[in-house]
């Protein structure tokens, strides 16, 4: 017999047990079939998944059970989609995807304001989720820091540091720097970066310029780091380090983004 067999509260929570490693994903979908037709689509995709259905479980599971990321079925009973991301975003920051048909939009909407990655379709499409998982989750679990020049970037308590000095990134902007920290001095195009980290090559294009200016300027400006994002015009962007001591905010011709 499970732990949850005896839990009082009405909410499943399946897909792992107390003992096993932390899940990859929380999928918090008020709809039980639903919930159970997309635990097996995860699941069969290798993503490690636990579920419950309202917005009250689902804050005390992120804060138990500590999942690489969260998917919110919207609308949610009990606290909505945008009170729970902006709650998880405050005490356990991990990356929060939200899914909605026409019923749920308007609180979906809400949640992408309070800081969720993305907002997609509702039900569930694999293809279209599992690569936002991806961009976030290391494939065995472990959370070893990451070290550029003079930026440390911690994937399991989702911290960066400057010199030793914490810097504050919102979810979507830990993603990317955590994505160029692991290609240091590798020039990566715009498509590469949206597919990698919005699931899609058709972003926006200003939207992913806007998040690396938001990005750069938290490094120099906030940290005073010696490394910065060079925009290279036409190809894409690259994380660059200088020597200690030589940093500068100057950027290279055509770097405008």
């Amino acid at each position: 017999m499970t732990p949850e067999a005896h839990r009082p509260q009405p909410t499943a929570v399946r897909g792992a047990a107390d003992d096993e490693p932390r899940p990859d994903l929380l999928l918090v979908e008020p709809d039980a079939d639903l919930a159970a037709r997309a635990l097996a689509r995860f699941e069969g995709a290798g993503i490690r998944t636990v579920v419950c259905h309202d917005g009250a479980e689902a804050l005390l599971q992120v804060g138990t059970r500590h999942p690489g990321a969260v998917l919110l079925g919207a609308p949610l009973p009990v606290v909505s989609a945008a009170r729970v991301t902006e709650l998880i975003a405050r005490l356990h920051p991990v990356p929060v995807i939200v899914g909605a048909g026409p019923d749920g939009a308007e609180e979906a909407t809400a949640a992408v304001a309070a800081g969720a990655l993305a907002f997609v379709a509702r039900p569930y499409r694999t293809e279209e989720i599992v690569p936002l998982l991806m961009s976030g989750r290391r494939g065995d679990g472990s959370a070893e820091p990451l070290v550029v020049g003079d930026i440390e970037l911690d994937p399991a308590g989702f911290h960066v540091y400057v010199r030793g000095r914490l810097i504050q990134l919102p979810v979507r902007e830990f993603l990317l720097l955590r994505y160029f920290m692991e290609r240091p001095n590798k020039l990566i195009s715009r498509a590469e970066l949206t597919q990698a980290l919005w699931g899609t090559a058709s972003l926006d294009s200003n939207t992913l310029t806007v998040h690396v200016r938001r990005v750069r300027t938290r490094l120099r400006e906030e940290g005073g780091s010696c490394c910065t994002i060079d925009a290279i015009r036409g190809m894409g962007y690259r994380l660059e380090c200088e020597p200690k001591g030589s940093a500068t905010t100057s950027s290279p011709p055509g770097s405008s983004e």
